[in-house]
């Protein structure tokens, strides 16, 4: 399988590219600035480009990428960043997908545990509603990014993660 791999410089894209390649799969990188190598990809979300033609026939999409929400003060403009990478990105990423004449199978779409927010000891399933808050915003509005793709026919997984710890990261 052909997998596209968003966030693949990063502790759980570094991991799964190389679990993919171990597996026999071909994994490319998405990636921002000049590409190093057929298995890299060039978008910029920001600028709202990325090479569409490349992604034509891929079985499958995995998007990890976004500013972290660990490493900085949560300050107004830090918010924004988060955000903002994670929305623009996204919309992008769905929108161009969308888009194809060969599209993917599916996008999985990385999310977070915030979006139930701090429920205290109330048990939550994924059928359990968005919470309030911050980082509970920002998942909802990762996820709704995700729906030009579901529209156009392609299965979408939102993977809801807590904090992921690694001896090297």
């Amino acid at each position: 399988m052909d997998v596209v791999v968003t966030g693949s410089h990063g502790l759980i894209g570094t991991a799964l590219v190389g679990a993919l390649a171990a597996a026999g799969h071909r994994p490319l990188r998405l990636v921002r600035g000049d590409t190093m190598g057929a298995d890299e990809i060039a978008w910029d979300a920001e600028a709202g480009t990325i090479d569409a033609v490349r992604l034509e026939g891929v079985d499958a999409v995995v998007h990890l990428a976004g500013a972290g929400i660990g490493d900085q003060r949560w300050t107004a403009e830090r918010k924004r960043v988060v955000l903002e990478s994670r929305t623009q990105g996204t919309t992008l990423l769905a929108r161009t997908l969308a888009e194809l004449s060969q599209k993917p199978a599916v996008l999985v779409s990385a999310s977070a545990v915030g979006y139930y927010g701090d429920r205290g000891d109330e048990v939550l399933t994924e059928e359990s509603s968005a919470g309030d808050g911050f980082l509970a915003d920002a998942c909802r509005a990762w996820e709704d990014a995700t729906e030009p793709a579901a529209d156009a026919g392609i299965r979408v997984a939102r993977v809801r993660s807590g904090v992921v710890l690694a001896q090297d990261g």
